[in-house]
Protein backbone atom coordinates (compact mmCIF):
# COMPACT_ATOMS: atom_id res chain seq x y z
CA UNK A 1 0.00 0.00 0.00
CA UNK A 2 1.25 3.10 -0.94
CA UNK A 3 0.95 6.59 0.84
CA UNK A 4 -0.10 10.29 -0.95
CA UNK A 5 0.29 12.10 1.89
CA UNK A 6 0.97 15.41 -0.39
CA UNK A 7 -2.34 15.01 -2.18
CA UNK A 8 -3.93 14.50 0.97
CA UNK A 9 -2.61 17.56 2.67
CA UNK A 10 -4.33 19.38 -0.15
CA UNK A 11 -7.87 17.93 -0.15
CA UNK A 12 -10.34 20.65 -0.49
CA UNK A 13 -7.76 23.34 -2.16
CA UNK A 14 -7.36 24.15 -6.04
CA UNK A 15 -4.15 22.36 -5.62
CA UNK A 16 -5.89 19.05 -4.79
CA UNK A 17 -5.21 17.61 -8.67
CA UNK A 18 -1.63 19.07 -9.61
CA UNK A 19 -0.31 17.41 -6.51
CA UNK A 20 -1.92 14.05 -6.99
CA UNK A 21 -1.07 13.86 -10.42
CA UNK A 22 2.58 14.61 -9.35
CA UNK A 23 2.43 12.14 -6.40
CA UNK A 24 0.82 9.51 -8.47
CA UNK A 25 3.61 9.79 -11.46
CA UNK A 26 6.16 10.08 -8.80
CA UNK A 27 5.36 6.27 -7.60
CA UNK A 28 6.71 5.13 -11.06
CA UNK A 29 5.74 1.58 -12.43
CA UNK A 30 7.15 -0.18 -9.96
CA UNK A 31 3.84 0.97 -7.01
CA UNK A 32 1.45 1.21 -9.82
CA UNK A 33 0.00 -2.00 -10.92
CA UNK A 34 0.61 -1.47 -14.68
CA UNK A 35 1.58 -4.99 -15.27
CA UNK A 36 -2.02 -6.47 -15.06
CA UNK A 37 -2.89 -3.55 -17.42
CA UNK A 38 -0.75 -4.18 -20.51
CA UNK A 39 -2.85 -4.74 -23.44
CA UNK A 40 -0.33 -4.63 -26.25
CA UNK A 41 3.28 -5.38 -24.97
CA UNK A 42 4.83 -7.75 -22.84
CA UNK A 43 6.45 -5.60 -20.04
CA UNK A 44 6.03 -2.25 -18.24
CA UNK A 45 8.54 0.31 -19.50
CA UNK A 46 10.57 2.49 -16.81
CA UNK A 47 9.52 5.60 -18.50
CA UNK A 48 7.73 8.19 -16.69
CA UNK A 49 3.98 7.85 -16.68
CA UNK A 50 1.52 10.66 -17.55
CA UNK A 51 -1.72 10.83 -15.25
CA UNK A 52 -4.94 12.37 -15.72
CA UNK A 53 -7.66 12.46 -12.90
CA UNK A 54 -11.09 11.70 -14.57
CA UNK A 55 -12.67 11.62 -11.10
CA UNK A 56 -12.83 12.77 -7.41
CA UNK A 57 -15.59 11.41 -5.04
CA UNK A 58 -15.44 11.42 -1.34
CA UNK A 59 -16.71 8.68 0.03
CA UNK A 60 -17.00 8.21 3.66
CA UNK A 61 -13.48 7.96 5.05
CA UNK A 62 -12.03 8.10 1.83
CA UNK A 63 -11.20 10.42 -1.01
CA UNK A 64 -12.03 7.96 -4.24
CA UNK A 65 -10.06 8.83 -7.56
CA UNK A 66 -10.54 7.44 -10.95
CA UNK A 67 -7.17 8.05 -12.65
CA UNK A 68 -5.96 7.51 -16.32
CA UNK A 69 -2.61 6.64 -16.41
CA UNK A 70 -0.74 6.72 -19.97
CA UNK A 71 2.68 4.76 -20.13
CA UNK A 72 4.83 2.87 -22.35
CA UNK A 73 5.63 -0.76 -22.56
CA UNK A 74 7.69 -3.23 -24.10
CA UNK A 75 8.05 -6.60 -25.86
CA UNK A 76 10.57 -8.64 -24.82
CA UNK A 77 13.41 -9.84 -27.61
CA UNK A 78 16.90 -10.07 -28.08
CA UNK A 79 17.72 -6.73 -28.34
CA UNK A 80 20.21 -7.65 -30.88
CA UNK A 81 22.30 -5.26 -32.96
CA UNK A 82 20.43 -6.15 -35.93
CA UNK A 83 17.28 -6.50 -34.47
CA UNK A 84 14.97 -4.01 -37.01
CA UNK A 85 12.81 -2.66 -34.29
CA UNK A 86 15.32 -1.61 -31.53
CA UNK A 87 12.87 0.43 -29.93
CA UNK A 88 10.14 -1.41 -29.16
CA UNK A 89 8.38 0.97 -26.89
CA UNK A 90 4.47 0.82 -27.07
CA UNK A 91 2.01 3.79 -25.86
CA UNK A 92 -0.32 1.51 -23.28
CA UNK A 93 -3.24 3.19 -21.48
CA UNK A 94 -5.39 1.83 -18.23
CA UNK A 95 -7.61 3.41 -15.39
CA UNK A 96 -6.96 2.68 -11.48
CA UNK A 97 -9.14 3.54 -8.88
CA UNK A 98 -7.37 4.86 -5.50
CA UNK A 99 -8.57 4.84 -2.59
CA UNK A 100 -6.91 7.44 0.10
CA UNK A 101 -7.64 7.15 3.58
CA UNK A 102 -8.24 10.28 4.52
CA UNK A 103 -6.67 9.99 8.16
CA UNK A 104 -3.26 8.17 7.00
CA UNK A 105 -2.86 9.29 3.51
CA UNK A 106 -2.68 4.94 3.02
CA UNK A 107 -3.91 4.35 -0.26
CA UNK A 108 -5.03 0.99 -1.60
CA UNK A 109 -4.41 1.05 -5.79
CA UNK A 110 -6.57 -1.02 -8.15
CA UNK A 111 -6.96 -1.42 -11.84
CA UNK A 112 -10.36 -0.51 -12.76
CA UNK A 113 -12.13 -3.32 -14.43
CA UNK A 114 -13.23 -2.72 -17.97
CA UNK A 115 -16.64 -3.39 -18.51
CA UNK A 116 -17.97 -5.86 -21.27
CA UNK A 117 -18.74 -4.88 -24.79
Amino acid sequence: MVKLDKALHAWGTPRFEPVLKQEIAQLGPNQLPLQQALSNSSSVSDEPVTVVIINVAEMGDVIRVKAGIFYRGVIGGCSCADDPAPDNGINEYCELQLDIDKFTAATRVEPVAEKPE
